[in-house]
């Protein structure tokens, strides 16, 4: 059975959810607080977790944020809040979804479903191989190739790098400085804007149009996107 953490500060929303989620087969913890809730998310295995934007002690962007530095699991952020800054700033803290009040049980529980089904058809196809396919691309991890198209590209290592990361966490908003600290580390003295230039040479390799990229995206004011 899968195991969700439902953050909530509202109790009576918090337990129409639930009854929802365990009708449907799933085991829910409640938490109401964000202090309590972000020490469960980091102590504990959840598969999933949905999270209330605006809680008490600590809220739920950054819990959200601690929760994504650690952990690769479906964070879905719910809110009242329909500016789009909101989403964005979310997305960009790794929220796999966002949310808004009010909200049908029924659609939150069809999107807990495709998350759970999507997160797990990468773990089972990366389990199985090193090798990553996707957009009529192939990326071998143990021999640091790619080929697209048939045809073996060139990369350098961190361009390698930094693509396989940006697969590894698709469809989720990754920011410069996520990028930077994971790929780069503390080994160069660059600043951020060393993201900006791998970026472009990546697109140069990997789009039909790099002008106009489909695969990685811009998300203007949080950061980049790979869409799968």
């Amino acid at each position: 059975m899968k195991k969700i953490l439902l953050i909530e500060d509202e109790v009576s929303i918090a337990e129409l959810q639930r009854d929802y989620l365990e009708i449907n087969h799933f085991s829910v913890d409640i938490q109401h607080s964000g202090d309590k809730g972000l020490q469960l998310a980091l102590q504990n295995h959840y598969d999933l977790i949905i999270l209330d934007i605006m809680l008490p002690g600590v809220n739920g962007f950054e819990i959200c944020k601690q929760i994504r530095a650690v952990k690769n699991i479906p964070i879905m952020l719910v809110s009242a809040k329909k500016e789009d800054i909101d989403k964005i700033r979310g997305l960009g803290l790794g929220a796999d979804d966002y949310i808004t009040k009010p909200f049908s049980p029924s659609e939150m529980v069809a999107r807990v479903k495709a998350h759970l089904a999507r997160y797990e058809r990468l773990a089972g196809s990366q389990a199985k191989t090193n090798t990553i396919f996707v957009h009529g691309m192939s990326i071998d991890k143990s021999a640091r190739k790619v080929h697209i198209n048939g045809e073996e590209v060139p990369f350098t290592t961190k361009e390698f790098d930094l693509f396989v990361f940006f697969v590894m966490h698709p469809n989720q908003v990754l920011s410069k400085e996520q990028l930077y600290e994971n790929i780069w580390g503390l080994e160069s003295a660059a600043d951020v804007s060393t993201v900006t230039v791998h970026i472009r040479k990546l697109r140069g390799k990997i789009e039909r149009d790099p002008a106009n990229p489909k695969f990685l995206e811009t998300v203007w004011g949080a950061g980049y996107r790979f869409n799968v």
